[in-house]
């Protein structure tokens, strides 16, 4: 018998559902023994410390992704025809997902589940952070119609990427830079391109090594968060209420939304079109990854539902990066739902930063598992929520990030579709 052993591999997502429920565990146990202070003292930090490592990488992948996918439209002339219309179908149905998802959040309430009573002294912890947003919302409000436009427009590049919550900003550089870089003579620009190839690469890297820490960081940001709400249990039933809002409103944008664009915009039969693009949903949906379904997804397309190959090459490698309506979805929710179960009212100035900010963040998010846990953290550190209320939502993400990737692969066939055949 030989003496190696192979050790049982856990997939990520199982130790991240297993680190929710022991930190719950731990905050409850210690709630027993009057140890909310050694959580606080001892354990919530490490969750603060994981939440940091998803702000600290926030900027950098928001800004390489994107200045990657602009550059990659390879000239202006492809950006002013097949590309322009492709990325304004791309937002359009970005911009609509994320608007069916905050009218969810808000219709639904799951956040208000929990009880108020427990919800009161958290309330009063983070009071002064939203009011300080609200304060700076207002602000900017009585400076005249166009004063949205200084928190677009950064004077100093530097100073907007040393702050997470001016992402917009890092965002519309990104976006100049990409273009201005595609004016410029490609024999010069390309080495600028490798570097940018090579840097997305490690980031993509990092983002792996962060989330390898995710079960540790949500079972101390679990406790940390069992502790605050004095062991309630609602919460768990807010949550489940959470997960079903959200797979709701997914598979309406793939049941319902889809096939619509689907029957006004090309000549694609319903009944084909679901039984063709089954393979690539199941793809993605095993995967949680719309980068590595792009070959499959590709492959249907021009194949199966008869894309040119012209129309193929450049609409859905573009879609990976820019189009995810799923993540923008259920981004949307998310927020509104942490900001519920934290006791925060959200201004309707707020909700339209949070649409605005879901929809142009969207383009930077990787299509990898977990991409979205560091444009979330961005999206509520923005609003004034405090990115640590992503602990409530992160155990039960593996399933949901599989279904929204079936919705983001969708979205680039149909996109793909709509494109062809204009």
């Amino acid at each position: 018998m030989s003496k190696t052993n192979k050790r049982i591999r856990i997939p990520l997502y199982m130790q991240i559902l297993a680190g929710m429920v022991s930190g719950a565990v731990i905050g409850i146990a210690a709630l027993q023994i009057d140890g909310a202070q050694f959580i606080y003292n001892w354990i919530y930090p490490w969750g603060r410390i994981f939440i940091r490592l998803l702000q600290l990488i926030a900027i950098p992948l928001v800004f390489i992704s994107l200045v990657k996918g602009v550059t990659g439209l390879k000239d202006i002339g492809t950006v002013s025809r097949m590309g322009g219309r492709t990325v304004a179908i791309y937002l359009a149905t970005t911009l609509a997902a994320v608007l069916l998802g905050v009218s969810a959040g808000l219709l639904v309430k799951p956040g208000m589940l929990i009880d108020r009573t427990q919800v009161a002294h958290i309330q009063e912890e983070y009071r002064s952070f939203a009011e300080d947003k609200k304060h700076l919302a207002e602000t900017k409000g009585g400076e005249g119609p166009l004063a949205f436009l200084d928190d677009i427009v950064p004077n100093n590049i530097f100073n907007a990427a040393g702050d997470n919550s001016k992402m917009l900003q890092v965002i519309f550089f990104a976006l100049f830079f990409g273009l201005a870089a595609l004016t410029v003579v490609p024999a010069k620009v390309r080495p600028v391109i490798a570097l940018f190839d090579g840097l997305n690469d490690i980031i993509l890297r990092m983002v792996d090594y962060i989330i390898y820490l995710a079960p540790y960081g949500v079972a101390a940001l679990m406790a940390g968060l069992v502790a605050d709400f004095n062991g309630d249990t609602g919460v768990f039933s807010a949550l489940g209420v959470y997960a079903l809002t959200v797979t709701v409103s997914l598979l309406v944008l793939i049941l319902l939304f889809y096939p619509l664009l689907l029957r006004i915009f090309t000549k694609i039969r319903l009944r084909k079109f679901m039984k063709d693009i089954y393979p690539v949903q199941l793809f993605a949906f095993t995967t949680s990854s719309s980068a590595a379904t792009l070959p499959v997804t590709m492959d249907v397309a021009e194949k199966k539902l008869g894309i040119s190959s012209e129309t193929a090459s450049f609409v859905l490698p573009v879609g990976v990066t820019v189009n995810m309506d799923g993540t923008s979805c259920y981004q949307a929710i998310a927020v509104v739902f942490i900001a519920q179960a934290l006791g925060i009212d959200l201004s309707v100035t707020q909700l339209l930063l949070i649409v605005a900010l879901t929809v142009l963040s969207s383009i930077g998010t990787p299509g990898i598992p977990g991409g979205s846990f560091v444009i979330l953290t961005m999206v509520l550190t923005s609003v004034g929520i405090p990115a640590e209320g992503l602990a409530l939502i992160i155990g039960i993400d593996r399933p949901l990030d599989m279904l929204r990737t079936s919705v983001n692969v969708t979205g680039d066939v149909v996109t793909a579709a709509i494109v062809d055949k204009k």
